[in-house]
């Protein structure tokens, strides 16, 4: 009980929750404004004809060109106003909303980092970040308070050691570890780097990089936590991120995991944070005079059941892959929300055909004319957005007068490198099958 009370309500510095509000605002602020500056809005929102959604999001649909845009205006602001901590809970609550709904949109962009992101956003909603060194403060100084509950940090110091754990734990197969794929795939391909390509074309750079990638995602957040050695694990974070940042085009992340692992640091290390950048305001100086301790705006044992169950979920829900058969990167059924970053190159052509069953008349489809590059390359090798393909030409060629069309797929895709295989049951009508949880036995079996 006693490790549990310090870990849950023992009384200790909101400092460390008041700098990685200021880092997530900063971060996620500066991340809408480089999707918005590189045309990414656009491209991706805007100008597609159809649009992959997630299984039971097929009701989430874009707000057309200027709808988009506000949608991003709103989630700049309200990535400045968690920075700020101006009208947080608010600020946090629109964030959340705007970047899960943007996220939600379409199936194509998925990403680790963005789910992430959507679940670190909806924890901020409920953590008392704003009550301190915040524009909250400065307009209501009777919210200030000094020290929270420790449960409300080390929520987020859970969440960021879930992320790194089952990560490792992830890479725990056999292509990653005993062929070192797809690193080797990767690796070659960035040969002309300067100074180092020339060394990435050896197989046993690919393997050293494969076996300590698995040790580091598995042991840095425990490290982290031991005081002894949180230095230097720390220095192991920077490297590691800014290595994979250079090599890989993986945008924001590995910045926003070095400066989100900052909230493993010591309260001390916080305050002096705190205390640099109260030189500059003077709403720190002001707000100090009233410390009133503990806050319960939210009943504390309602929020602590919720957050136990939140993370109980995050520790089971990586592992439903379980219940499929199958190879798990073949047919990807319990892929998803499951921290399994980077681990395949996957890559495949889909040709489909609609028939009309009256005239018996065979069309092949061009893809192109319905999607976008993007869209067709991830498409070519995920089964629930192959079926939605073919539900999508199914409508498309009825309202060209094809009564009752059935389309048919010819695919083949390639694993880490390996030769091409046969994808999806050639002779099934897609349109007769229905996305649900159960395994997917049209797709056929993978050949090792």
């Amino acid at each position: 009980m006693g490790y549990y009370h310090k870990l849950v309500n023992n009384q200790t510095s909101i400092a460390p929750l008041v700098v990685f509000r200021m880092i997530f605002g900063i971060m996620m602020a500066l991340s809408a404004v480089r999707f918005w500056v590189n045309g990414w809005v656009d491209s991706q929102f805007v100008q597609p004809k159809f649009f992959f959604h997630y299984f039971g999001f097929s009701w989430v649909e874009p707000l057309g060109e200027k709808g988009m845009y506000i949608i991003f205006f709103i989630m700049i602001f309200s990535a400045i106003g968690i920075a700020l901590g101006a009208f947080y809970r608010i600020s946090a609550l629109l964030y959340f909303l705007t970047f899960t709904y943007v996220e939600l949109i379409d199936l194509t962009n998925y990403l680790n980092h963005y789910y992430f992101v959507s679940l670190m956003a909806f924890i901020m909603i409920f953590l008392p970040a704003h009550r301190r060194f915040s524009i909250d403060v400065y307009r209501n100084p009777e919210t200030y308070r000094k020290y929270v509950s420790a449960w409300t940090i080390n929520i987020v110091r859970a969440q960021l050691g879930i992320v790194y754990f089952y990560a490792g734990v992830a890479k725990i197969n056999a292509d990653w570890l005993l062929n070192a794929q797809p690193l080797r795939l990767w690796l070659a391909s960035r040969a002309d780097l300067f100074l180092v390509g020339p060394l990435l074309k050896y197989k046993w750079v690919a393997f050293a990089f494969s076996w300590i990638g698995c040790i580091y995602d598995l042991f840095i957040p425990f490290f982290l936590c031991i005081k002894k050695y949180r230095g230097f694990a720390y220095f192991l974070v920077v490297a590691f991120h800014v290595m994979t940042a250079a090599l890989f085009p993986i945008g924001m992340f590995p910045y926003i995991m070095i400066l989100s692992t900052l909230i493993f640091f010591s309260d001390q290390f916080h305050e002096k944070i705190i205390l640099f950048l109260s030189r500059f305001f003077s709403s720190e100086n002001l707000s100090m005079q009233v410390n009133r301790g503990q806050i319960n705006s939210i009943p504390q044992q309602l929020m602590r059941l919720s957050f136990g169950l939140f993370l109980f979920v995050q520790v089971i829900f990586p592992f439903r892959y379980a219940l499929y058969g199958g190879e798990l990167f073949w047919t990807e059924q319990g892929f998803r929300f499951s921290w399994r970053v980077m681990l395949m190159e996957k890559s495949g052509s889909a040709t489909f055909y609609v028939l009309n069953p009256e005239t018996d008349h065979k069309i092949e489809v061009n893809n192109r004319d319905f999607l976008t590059p993007l869209q067709e390359k991830m498409m070519a090798t995920q089964p629930d957005m192959i079926l939605q393909y073919a539900h999508y030409l199914k409508s498309v060629f009825e309202e060209k007068g094809v009564k009752n069309p059935e389309v048919y797929i010819d695919s083949y895709v390639s694993l880490n490198g390996r030769a091409s295989q046969p994808f999806i049951d050639p002779t099934i009508d897609l349109t007769k099958l229905e996305d649900t949880f159960a395994p997917k036995t049209w797709i056929l079996p993978f050949k090792g």
